[in-house]
């Protein structure tokens, strides 16, 4: 009997195990065929609910999964409050860091679809504290792609790629193809936000020779997505129109209303690119009734965008681009920063097509501004992890000095009872004891001389460019106090920005771009003094303060600076690059009215100023003369609208053109 009861106990543990395995895959099932079909993944949940034990980590797994089924639901809001709850009251606590990850992830969902991923992203970061042991691997992998997903809306790229490699680490653990190959796609999109193009390109390569071990409609038509954005970053119209027409055939197979929703309007995008904007509206409008069917809005926003974009390729120009501006303003309330970044770059580049310079100033003059908030190239990633470094080295500095601090006061100590015991020991000898004194005061003067200096080194090191080794930001942030009486700025700014730079980089690699931008920080301190002020404000754009503030010098300085940017080609190994800028330029306070500005409103005019020389077709500067403004309220309205007031006498403007190759070779 008690080997018969033995035997029975081991057939029913195999069974229980069975069992689970059967449920997981179940669950695993629903969850790969994603939130599309939510009525019918809804049911099967439910009708799997019994098979759960009560306080269980399988538990946890479908209550998760009706949250993420029902998300896109506007009435399923009560039963998402319930699930959450019931999360948060979990009764077993071996499972409850698990069940607060699970309600985290809930509620992060349900503040996206309230238009705040920034608390959205809070909810999410608890993933990082809680460990495979807590949480298991499935649930840890959805946190950490939903995550990635959300940073990369937001702008924040390192972040996300960081987020997404551990992501990509346990999907890699789980052992199912169609995650491992999810994972590589989000990663390679992510790359691609960071303008580091070719790992993209090896990564969405990489999910989809992974996903071919187990395609699926869905899984496909994702893939096919991140493809056709790629390859579309990479000046490759062919293969991108190719990937968005497999990832909307794709997506019709799914039946799934908010991925063909999505498909439409990459397709349309696609379209946009090739010039055909009848076809694209078509694509664009069939979009937008499917997303608003799906209460999409991420997709309708896009669908939104592209018929606005259409509309200006079809000489609709002031429809289009109000509509345009609506979508991006939408992006923009949903905290998607890159998003918008881009809708402007997008919108810009279109009004200048479309010869609406005006529009297209305007359009570049918000991009810009919101293309400070993301991190747009590798050169800038790079700033920012030297930064990091930077930061960890002062701090482990700090330690060290501190410790070198607590060994001085120690060696004082010494000292000092070394002389007392000298004293009393020998009396008179006086001379002996003050040239132990000496020399430990020597040593101590000389330590804090060594600190200074180190300190000062730090303080440097933190205010320069690591590449090129020009002022950053930060430096300039200590000048401007200088510079500026009382917040009011004077003296003359030029701001430069070199033409195309993305396309060098594309063409000639990420090294040739960096290369480029050390030749150019080292051609424009050759041609100013060293009290001038020169700045890597960002990217491929630098800043110039001067003290002097002669209009008609500035024209002159201008000019010089187009040519030494511009010859001789710029050498990167055996190859020749040739490189042009555009800057804007003006002097402070304004003509003829002596006008003063704050200088982040200097900045502000000089960047609209230079976003005119590009519009006008780069390799040009354009600098302000004069502007018929009393005050501060008076330039923000002529910068608002630049160019008509140019063309209407309100504005006086220099234009200067950069030399051509062929007048260069004429010299």
């Amino acid at each position: 009997m008690p080997n018969g009861g033995a035997a029975s106990k081991a057939v029913d543990g195999l069974s229980a195990q069975a069992t689970a395995k059967n449920l997981l895959a179940a669950l695993e099932r629903i969850e790969r065929s994603g939130s599309g079909h939510a009525a019918e993944n809804e049911m099967a949940l439910l009708a799997l609910l019994p098979q759960t034990k009560p306080g269980s980590a399988e538990h946890i797994e479908l209550l998760a999964l009706r949250g993420s089924v029902n998300s896109g639901l506007p009435e399923k809001r009560p039963l998402l409050e319930r699930l959450i709850a019931e999360l948060d009251d979990w009764p077993d606590a071996n499972h409850r860091p698990a069940a607060r990850l699970a309600a985290a992830h809930m509620r992060a969902q349900v503040l996206l679809r309230e238009g705040k991923p920034a608390e959205a992203i809070k909810k999410l970061e608890l993933v990082d504290s809680v460990g495979e042991a807590d949480a298991g691997l499935v649930l840890r992998l959805r946190s950490l792609t939903a995550l990635a997903g959300l940073l990369s809306d937001a702008g924040e790229v390192d972040a996300a790629i960081n987020t997404g490699v551990m992501a990509l680490k346990l999907a890699e653990q789980s052992g199912a193809n169609w995650r491992h190959a999810q994972a590589l796609s989000v990663l390679s999109f992510n790359y691609m936000r960071a303008q580091q193009l070719e790992r993209a390109k090896q990564l969405i390569g990489e999910a989809e020779r992974v996903a071919a071990l187990d395609p699926d409609p869905i899984l496909m038509s994702i893939l096919y997505n991140s493809r056709g954005m790629i390859y579309s970053e990479l000046g490759d119209v062919r293969t991108a129109g190719e990937a968005m027409q497999l990832a909307l055939d794709y997506a019709r197979k799914t039946g799934v209303r908010s991925m063909l929703a999505l498909a439409l309007g990459n397709a349309a995008d696609s379209q946009l690119r090739k010039g055909d904007f009848q076809k694209a509206r078509s694509l664009a409008e069939e979009a937008l009734a499917l997303a608003q069917a799906s209460h999409d809005l991420d997709s309708e926003t896009l669908a939104r965008q592209n018929i606005g974009m259409a509309k200006i390729g079809l000489k609709q120009i002031e429809e289009g681009k109000r509509e345009v501006i609506a979508a991006i303003g939408v992006a923009e309330d949903q905290g998607q920063m890159a998003s918008a970044a881009d809708g402007w770059l997008e919108l810009a580049q279109q009004l200048e097509r479309m010869v609406d310079l005006d529009g297209a100033v305007q359009a570049y003059h918000h991009y810009r501004k919101l293309s400070d908030q993301v991190m747009r190239d590798d050169s800038r990633k790079a700033v920012l992890e030297t930064q990091a470094r930077f930061d960890n080295e002062r701090q482990a500095k700090e330690i060290d000095l501190l410790n070198q601090g607590n060994l001085l006061k120690a060696e004082q100590v010494r000292a000092g009872d070394l002389r007392l015991r000298l004293w009393a020991a020998l009396g008179g000898c006086v001379v002996l004891s003050g040239i132990l004194m000496g020399l430990a005061y020597q040593r101590i003067r000389n330590t804090n001389r060594a600190l200074a200096l180190s300190n000062e080194t730090l303080k440097l090191q933190g205010e320069r460019d690591p590449l090129t080794g020009l002022a950053n930001r930060r430096h300039f942030q200590s000048a401007v106090k200088r510079l500026a009486d009382k917040g009011r700025f004077g003296g003359t700014v030029f701001l430069i920005d070199i033409d195309h730079f993305k396309r060098i980089n594309d063409s000639y690699g990420h090294a040739a771009g960096d290369a480029v931008l050390v030749e150019v920080a080292r051609r424009l301190r050759s041609i100013l003094r060293d009290e001038d002020l020169v700045v890597r404000w960002g990217g491929e754009e630098f800043l110039i303060v001067l003290d002097a503030h002669q209009v008609a010098s500035a024209g002159i300085l201008a000019q010089r600076l187009l040519d030494k940017i511009a010859h001789p080609p710029i050498s990167h190994g055996e190859t020749l690059i040739t490189v042009t800028a555009s800057i804007g330029f003006a002097s402070f306070p304004l003509a003829p009215h002596g006008v003063v500005l704050a200088w982040e409103r200097a900045i502000d005019l000089v960047d609209t100023v230079m976003y005119m020389a590009k519009a006008h077709g780069r390799n040009r500067a354009f600098g302000v003369a004069a502007m018929a403004a009393l005050d501060e309220a008076g330039v923000v309205d002529l910068c608002s609208r630049l160019e008509a007031a140019w063309h209407g006498g309100e504005v006086t403007l220099q234009a200067l053109q950069g030399t051509s190759k062929t007048e260069e070779s004429g010299r």
